[in-house]
């Protein structure tokens, strides 16, 4: 499809490509609708781009990537400092809040263990973690990991992580609502809703 167009297109279409639900068609809908934008939007766009990554850095209590630190969230005075719903990334956390019916804290794992694509446990925020199960004002560790074979090492390691270095603290998981295989970041609010309701003992 791409054999005759200008190395340009060529190559802006074949990076778009690389987005998740994008194929060559849409990625080259999309370039060509760049073209027709006046030439000071497509450079604001790309500023845009480039500037994006640079105002973000990690909350040093959650991990979240935010503009500053704490975070929105981790310095909200309303959240419920009792409850830390642990997350495996940031899309996890967005489609958990968006419903708005969790109040308290998160913390983003940064991934799960999966040793044959090599993520190990230094891979993961752990170090981090610790510090955050060590606030006095936290009761209840959330683990809202998925349902996947990784999703269920990881949170079987960190149970028994929070046991055994923090046993007075309780540790529950998402009710078994969401589908076996699927991740928290695809599921419908109805859904998470009652899987956070109903959180079982873990």
């Amino acid at each position: 499809m791409l054999e005759r167009v200008p190395e340009p297109i060529k190559i802006l279409t074949q990076r778009f490509s690389e987005f998740p639900g994008i194929g060559p068609k849409s990625a080259l809908r999309i370039v060509m609708e760049l073209l027709n934008w006046p030439e000071e939007k497509v450079v604001s766009l790309g500023q845009e781009i480039v500037n994006f990554r640079s105002r973000l850095s990690p909350c040093s209590f959650c991990q979240a990537l935010t503009e500053r630190d704490p975070c929105p969230i981790c310095s909200d005075p309303a959240r419920d400092d009792s409850l830390l719903c642990v997350v495996v990334d940031l899309d996890s956390m967005f489609v958990l809040e968006e419903p708005g019916f969790y109040k308290g804290k998160y913390f983003i794992l940064g991934g799960l263990l999966s040793p044959l694509e090599g993520k190990e446990f230094d891979t993961l925020n752990l170090d981090t973690f610790r510090k955050r199960l060590a606030q006095k004002q936290l009761q209840e560790v959330i683990l809202a990991l998925g349902s996947t074979v990784e999703a269920e090492n990881t949170a079987s390691y960190l149970k028994n992580l929070v046991k055994k270095e923090f046993p007075f603290l309780n540790v529950t998981r998402l009710a078994q609502g969401i589908p076996l295989g699927a991740e928290v970041k695809y599921m419908d609010r109805e859904t998470l809703r009652q899987s956070l309701t109903f959180r079982q003992k873990f």
